[in-house]
């Protein structure tokens, strides 16, 4: 015999289930409203109605999940040791050398004509779809409509949709098989439509750029774009540096060989390179593994704006390319800031005139470079780590222990 709650329980959500039709049946009226309302501007693009309606055939209404994704991100920061962890996993290197060697003469001859080592391609290519074993399963044309009518992040998936019909009318790929994330990054590369458009190749030569199921055209797709960002052949993503006692951390942007003569030196003891601009990058603070990043350190965050993502990308490449791990320790959790910390660190290097990006709660170099400012100013290391003591010094308040 149920309870008097247990009744009552039923009897709330027998209640309810009329109200959610009604309001699944409102929101897939909308959807296909706005679905319908993309006819002109894709005829315009030169989509036909039957590649359009094709497109669409058995999606009646928007991904709640996809929706439910858009709401649930998390505020917190992962600090970029924690991203390193899972992005340069032992079993990510040795999946990634079995996969070079597979594809080492495809990788040979798109390095030749594109300028990007092997190895960088190959650490995209893990980061990205684990090496093309986890490219994504979502439909992209009904993630990137359910994005684009919620209006998430403006019209931008708007036009991400139309430049995925525009591929679908190319004949690139079957509207069942365009898949990837609930974003709408797809294949083993994660291009947005609009990314896939500009930049992806036919390597294989087949008459069809295929980033879903092609190897060769992935990869070769990957170096393309890198090279269309101005990758340069010449010189590294970075090295790992070490520090002499009482460097001048203000003065932290120059060439590789005026920080040589500096007496900073390479992690694996190698020279330093003669020629090339790079600046110094201190992710975890001072005492914490160090970097000189060059040019190209940007032409991957091009790829992805994550800072954590670059230099997994750059220390992955490094070691499928036979490097050793980091050799600095990373420092205690406790000493970095968080989403909404890093929000009130903006706020703060804002008002005092330091600081003029967007209040988003991410570390990046705008951020690093107005913690540089603010620290000199003030006659602290120069590192650019933003750290709990340094937003209790700006706001006044005393700082939290370790």
């Amino acid at each position: 015999m149920p309870t008097r709650r247990a009744v009552c329980a039923a009897a709330l959500c027998l209640a309810a289930a009329p109200a959610r039709a009604a309001e699944g049946a409102r929101r897939d009226g909308t959807f296909r409203t706005f679905v319908e309302a993309l006819r002109p501007d894709a005829a315009a693009r030169g989509v036909s109605a039957a590649t359009f309606d094709a497109a669409f055939r058995g999606i009646s209404g928007p991904d709640p999940a996809i929706l439910a994704r858009t709401r649930g991100q998390s505020e917190f920061v992962r600090p970029v040791w924690e991203y390193l962890v899972g992005a340069v996993s032992g079993g990510r290197l040795a999946r990634g050398r079995t996969r070079a060697a597979a594809a080492a003469s495809t990788l040979t001859a798109i390095e030749a004509r594109y300028g990007v080592p092997a190895p960088v391609i190959l650490a995209i290519w893990g980061i990205e779809s684990d090496f093309g074993a986890s490219a994504g399963s979502v439909r992209t044309i009904r993630a990137l409509a359910t994005l684009a009518e919620a209006q998430h992040r403006g019209a931008l998936f708007r036009d991400e949709l139309l430049a995925a019909l525009t591929i679908l009318e190319r004949g690139d790929v079957a509207p069942d098989r365009m898949s990837g994330s609930w974003a709408g990054a797809m294949g083993q590369v994660q291009f947005l439509p609009s990314t896939y458009l500009t930049h992806a190749v036919d390597f294989d030569g087949d008459g069809r750029r295929d980033i879903w199921t092609s190897d060769a055209d992935s990869l070769a797709s990957i170096a393309a774009y890198l090279k269309d960002l101005n990758w340069n052949p010449t010189v590294s993503w970075g090295y790992e540096v070490r520090l002499p006692d009482g460097f001048d951390l203000s003065q932290y942007t120059g060439e590789l060989g005026d920080f040589a003569k500096r007496g900073v030196g390479r992690a694996d003891g190698k020279p330093l390179p003669g020629r090339g601009r790079a600046s110094l990058f201190l992710p975890g603070g001072v005492g914490a593994p160090a970097f000189l990043i060059t040019d190209n350190f940007e032409v991957i965050r091009g790829y992805n704006t994550s800072d954590s993502y670059a230099l997994a990308v750059g220390h992955l490449a490094d070691r499928l390319d036979g490097g050793a791990p980091l050799s600095a320790p990373w420092p205690s959790a406790s000493l970095r800031l968080d989403g909404p910390g890093l929000r009130a660190l903006q706020a703060s290097l804002g008002a005092a005139g330091f600081y003029e990006g967007p209040r988003d709660g991410r570390a990046g170099p705008r951020l690093r470079e107005a913690v540089r400012r603010y620290q000199i100013s003030v006659g602290l290391p120069a590192d650019g780590y933003a750290t709990p003591a340094l937003l209790a010094r700006m706001v006044g308040k005393p700082a939290p222990r370790p």
